[in-house]
Protein backbone atom coordinates (compact mmCIF):
# COMPACT_ATOMS: atom_id res chain seq x y z
CA UNK A 1 0.00 0.00 0.00
CA UNK A 2 0.89 3.50 -0.89
CA UNK A 3 1.21 6.24 1.71
CA UNK A 4 2.06 9.30 0.37
CA UNK A 5 2.84 13.11 2.13
CA UNK A 6 1.78 15.88 -0.25
CA UNK A 7 3.83 19.08 -0.56
CA UNK A 8 0.90 20.99 -1.20
CA UNK A 9 -1.49 19.62 1.37
CA UNK A 10 0.42 19.29 4.35
CA UNK A 11 -1.21 18.59 8.07
CA UNK A 12 -1.54 22.23 8.76
CA UNK A 13 -1.18 21.49 12.40
CA UNK A 14 1.95 19.33 12.22
CA UNK A 15 3.24 22.29 10.26
CA UNK A 16 2.56 24.70 12.50
CA UNK A 17 2.96 23.42 15.23
CA UNK A 18 6.59 22.90 13.52
CA UNK A 19 7.21 26.35 12.39
CA UNK A 20 6.25 27.63 15.93
CA UNK A 21 8.82 25.28 17.80
CA UNK A 22 11.33 26.54 14.95
CA UNK A 23 10.26 30.13 15.59
CA UNK A 24 11.41 29.36 19.12
CA UNK A 25 14.34 28.09 18.87
CA UNK A 26 17.77 29.46 19.49
CA UNK A 27 18.83 29.18 16.02
CA UNK A 28 15.78 28.97 13.61
CA UNK A 29 15.87 26.82 10.38
CA UNK A 30 15.06 28.38 6.61
CA UNK A 31 10.83 28.13 6.69
CA UNK A 32 11.58 25.65 3.77
CA UNK A 33 13.86 23.07 5.52
CA UNK A 34 10.79 23.37 8.08
CA UNK A 35 8.40 22.03 5.86
CA UNK A 36 10.43 19.29 4.68
CA UNK A 37 11.05 18.23 7.93
CA UNK A 38 6.47 18.20 7.98
CA UNK A 39 6.82 16.32 4.94
CA UNK A 40 9.05 13.88 6.59
CA UNK A 41 7.32 13.70 9.81
CA UNK A 42 3.94 13.19 7.85
CA UNK A 43 4.77 10.41 5.75
CA UNK A 44 6.20 8.45 9.29
CA UNK A 45 3.32 9.14 10.95
CA UNK A 46 1.08 7.84 8.44
CA UNK A 47 3.13 4.82 7.78
CA UNK A 48 3.03 3.59 11.61
CA UNK A 49 -0.45 4.77 11.97
CA UNK A 50 -0.93 2.10 9.10
CA UNK A 51 0.88 -0.66 10.85
CA UNK A 52 -1.23 0.05 14.46
CA UNK A 53 -4.67 -0.66 12.01
CA UNK A 54 -2.93 -4.37 10.79
CA UNK A 55 -0.80 -3.35 7.92
CA UNK A 56 2.60 -5.14 7.49
CA UNK A 57 5.40 -3.21 7.49
CA UNK A 58 6.73 -4.88 4.44
CA UNK A 59 3.51 -3.73 2.48
CA UNK A 60 3.77 0.01 2.67
CA UNK A 61 5.69 2.07 0.15
CA UNK A 62 5.99 5.81 1.09
CA UNK A 63 5.86 8.57 -1.46
CA UNK A 64 6.27 11.76 -1.17
CA UNK A 65 4.42 14.39 -3.74
CA UNK A 66 7.35 17.48 -3.70
CA UNK A 67 7.51 18.90 -7.74
CA UNK A 68 11.18 21.44 -6.84
CA UNK A 69 14.11 18.81 -7.36
CA UNK A 70 15.98 19.92 -4.29
CA UNK A 71 13.33 19.69 -2.03
CA UNK A 72 12.79 16.16 -2.97
CA UNK A 73 16.06 15.16 -2.77
CA UNK A 74 16.34 16.36 0.83
CA UNK A 75 13.19 14.80 1.85
CA UNK A 76 14.46 10.91 0.31
CA UNK A 77 17.29 11.45 1.82
CA UNK A 78 15.89 11.95 5.32
CA UNK A 79 13.09 9.20 4.92
CA UNK A 80 15.56 6.62 3.77
CA UNK A 81 17.83 7.42 6.96
CA UNK A 82 15.20 7.33 9.57
CA UNK A 83 12.68 4.35 8.44
CA UNK A 84 13.56 1.28 6.48
CA UNK A 85 10.08 1.27 4.25
CA UNK A 86 10.65 1.05 1.00
CA UNK A 87 10.36 3.89 -1.40
CA UNK A 88 8.52 5.40 -4.04
CA UNK A 89 10.18 8.07 -6.22
CA UNK A 90 8.63 10.41 -8.25
CA UNK A 91 8.59 14.52 -8.91
CA UNK A 92 5.44 15.53 -9.11
CA UNK A 93 4.16 17.96 -11.30
CA UNK A 94 7.32 17.94 -13.01
CA UNK A 95 5.98 20.03 -16.43
CA UNK A 96 5.86 19.34 -19.93
CA UNK A 97 8.54 18.22 -22.48
CA UNK A 98 12.16 18.45 -21.97
CA UNK A 99 11.92 20.43 -18.76
CA UNK A 100 9.94 17.32 -17.09
CA UNK A 101 12.02 15.21 -18.48
CA UNK A 102 15.20 16.80 -17.28
CA UNK A 103 13.99 17.98 -13.66
CA UNK A 104 12.72 14.24 -13.02
CA UNK A 105 16.00 12.97 -14.46
CA UNK A 106 18.09 15.40 -12.13
CA UNK A 107 16.25 14.38 -8.99
CA UNK A 108 15.82 10.55 -9.40
CA UNK A 109 19.07 9.67 -11.02
CA UNK A 110 21.12 11.56 -7.51
CA UNK A 111 18.79 9.48 -5.18
CA UNK A 112 18.55 6.57 -7.35
CA UNK A 113 22.84 6.47 -7.17
CA UNK A 114 22.68 6.81 -3.65
CA UNK A 115 20.25 3.64 -3.37
CA UNK A 116 17.56 5.38 -2.33
CA UNK A 117 14.31 3.85 -3.87
CA UNK A 118 12.24 1.07 -4.84
CA UNK A 119 9.95 2.20 -7.25
CA UNK A 120 9.54 5.18 -9.30
CA UNK A 121 7.75 6.85 -11.76
CA UNK A 122 7.90 10.09 -14.10
CA UNK A 123 5.05 12.89 -13.92
CA UNK A 124 5.28 14.87 -17.24
CA UNK A 125 2.08 17.01 -18.41
CA UNK A 126 1.54 15.59 -21.78
CA UNK A 127 1.05 17.69 -25.09
CA UNK A 128 -2.33 18.38 -25.82
CA UNK A 129 -3.47 14.70 -27.72
CA UNK A 130 -0.09 13.77 -26.02
CA UNK A 131 1.17 10.12 -25.74
CA UNK A 132 0.72 9.40 -21.72
CA UNK A 133 3.32 6.04 -22.77
CA UNK A 134 6.05 8.52 -22.59
CA UNK A 135 6.26 8.81 -19.12
CA UNK A 136 7.03 4.90 -19.26
CA UNK A 137 9.49 5.72 -21.85
CA UNK A 138 11.26 8.26 -19.48
CA UNK A 139 11.36 6.07 -16.69
CA UNK A 140 12.85 3.10 -18.61
CA UNK A 141 15.51 4.97 -20.21
CA UNK A 142 16.03 6.82 -17.31
CA UNK A 143 17.38 3.28 -15.38
CA UNK A 144 18.80 1.85 -18.70
CA UNK A 145 20.95 4.68 -18.82
CA UNK A 146 21.83 4.28 -15.20
CA UNK A 147 22.92 0.42 -15.39
CA UNK A 148 19.95 -0.27 -13.14
CA UNK A 149 17.48 -2.31 -15.52
CA UNK A 150 17.84 -3.40 -19.31
CA UNK A 151 14.44 -3.26 -21.52
CA UNK A 152 15.34 -2.65 -25.06
CA UNK A 153 18.97 -2.43 -27.27
CA UNK A 154 20.64 0.83 -26.98
CA UNK A 155 21.34 3.13 -30.20
CA UNK A 156 24.00 5.49 -29.71
CA UNK A 157 24.75 8.26 -32.20
CA UNK A 158 27.05 11.30 -32.40
CA UNK A 159 25.53 14.62 -32.25
CA UNK A 160 27.07 15.75 -35.85
CA UNK A 161 29.59 18.39 -36.66
CA UNK A 162 31.30 20.34 -39.19
CA UNK A 163 32.77 16.87 -40.03
CA UNK A 164 29.95 15.65 -41.14
CA UNK A 165 28.60 15.71 -44.67
CA UNK A 166 24.56 15.30 -44.55
CA UNK A 167 22.39 14.04 -41.66
CA UNK A 168 22.12 10.19 -43.21
CA UNK A 169 23.69 8.99 -39.84
CA UNK A 170 21.19 10.63 -38.01
CA UNK A 171 18.68 9.68 -40.33
CA UNK A 172 19.98 5.65 -39.82
CA UNK A 173 19.81 5.82 -36.12
CA UNK A 174 16.14 7.20 -35.70
CA UNK A 175 14.98 4.10 -38.25
CA UNK A 176 17.14 1.92 -36.59
CA UNK A 177 15.32 2.82 -33.24
CA UNK A 178 12.09 2.78 -34.55
CA UNK A 179 12.81 -0.34 -35.83
CA UNK A 180 14.48 -1.78 -32.77
CA UNK A 181 11.42 -0.72 -30.91
CA UNK A 182 8.88 -2.23 -33.38
CA UNK A 183 10.81 -5.41 -33.74
CA UNK A 184 11.01 -6.02 -29.65
CA UNK A 185 7.72 -7.91 -29.10
CA UNK A 186 9.14 -10.30 -31.56
CA UNK A 187 12.69 -10.58 -31.28
CA UNK A 188 12.32 -11.42 -26.66
CA UNK A 189 10.86 -14.36 -28.04
CA UNK A 190 12.70 -15.78 -30.10
CA UNK A 191 16.28 -14.22 -29.09
CA UNK A 192 16.50 -14.01 -24.91
CA UNK A 193 18.69 -11.29 -24.14
CA UNK A 194 18.40 -9.46 -26.98
CA UNK A 195 17.65 -6.18 -24.89
CA UNK A 196 21.46 -5.65 -23.84
CA UNK A 197 22.59 -5.37 -27.47
CA UNK A 198 24.74 -2.03 -27.91
CA UNK A 199 24.33 -0.29 -31.84
CA UNK A 200 26.47 2.44 -32.88
CA UNK A 201 25.80 4.63 -35.54
CA UNK A 202 28.56 7.24 -36.24
CA UNK A 203 28.87 10.18 -38.70
CA UNK A 204 32.41 10.96 -39.18
CA UNK A 205 36.17 8.63 -39.24
CA UNK A 206 37.23 10.82 -35.88
CA UNK A 207 35.20 8.94 -33.17
CA UNK A 208 33.24 6.58 -34.81
CA UNK A 209 35.66 3.14 -35.45
CA UNK A 210 36.55 3.57 -31.58
CA UNK A 211 32.94 3.78 -30.88
CA UNK A 212 31.46 1.50 -33.34
CA UNK A 213 34.11 -1.62 -32.09
CA UNK A 214 32.45 -0.91 -28.74
CA UNK A 215 29.35 -1.61 -29.36
CA UNK A 216 28.00 -4.83 -30.37
CA UNK A 217 26.76 -4.01 -34.03
CA UNK A 218 28.25 -0.55 -35.30
CA UNK A 219 29.09 1.44 -38.21
CA UNK A 220 31.13 4.57 -39.05
CA UNK A 221 29.30 6.66 -42.20
CA UNK A 222 32.54 8.95 -43.63
CA UNK A 223 32.26 12.46 -43.19
CA UNK A 224 33.68 15.98 -44.69
CA UNK A 225 36.79 15.31 -46.82
CA UNK A 226 36.70 10.93 -46.40
CA UNK A 227 36.59 8.51 -48.47
CA UNK A 228 33.17 7.54 -48.76
CA UNK A 229 33.66 4.60 -47.06
CA UNK A 230 31.87 2.86 -44.08
CA UNK A 231 33.06 0.10 -42.07
CA UNK A 232 31.09 -2.23 -40.11
CA UNK A 233 31.77 -3.31 -37.17
CA UNK A 234 30.33 -6.24 -35.36
CA UNK A 235 31.44 -7.65 -31.24
CA UNK A 236 34.66 -5.10 -32.08
CA UNK A 237 35.66 -6.53 -35.27
CA UNK A 238 35.61 -5.18 -38.62
CA UNK A 239 33.38 -7.40 -40.64
CA UNK A 240 32.46 -4.88 -44.02
CA UNK A 241 33.12 -1.54 -45.87
CA UNK A 242 30.18 -0.32 -47.44
CA UNK A 243 31.47 1.83 -50.57
CA UNK A 244 29.32 4.20 -52.12
CA UNK A 245 29.84 5.30 -56.08
CA UNK A 246 28.55 7.63 -58.12
CA UNK A 247 26.53 11.24 -57.17
CA UNK A 248 24.79 11.22 -53.70
CA UNK A 249 21.18 9.40 -54.61
CA UNK A 250 21.98 8.15 -57.90
CA UNK A 251 25.14 6.11 -56.99
CA UNK A 252 25.28 2.72 -56.08
CA UNK A 253 26.51 0.57 -52.39
CA UNK A 254 28.94 -1.75 -52.76
CA UNK A 255 30.43 -3.95 -49.68
CA UNK A 256 33.84 -5.84 -49.37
Amino acid sequence: MRIGANWGSLDQELLTRLMDENARSSSPRDAREVTREAMVQSALLSAERAEEIGLARDRIILSAKVSAVQDLIAVYVDLARRSDYALHLGLTEAGMGSKGIVASAAALSILLQRGIGDTIRISLTPEPGGDRTLEVKVAQELLQTMGFRVFVPLVAACPGCGRTTSTTFQELARDIQGFIHASMPQWKRSYPGVETLNVAVMGCIVNGPGESKHADIGISLPGTGEQPAAPVFIDGKKVATLRRFGQAGAGRTAAE
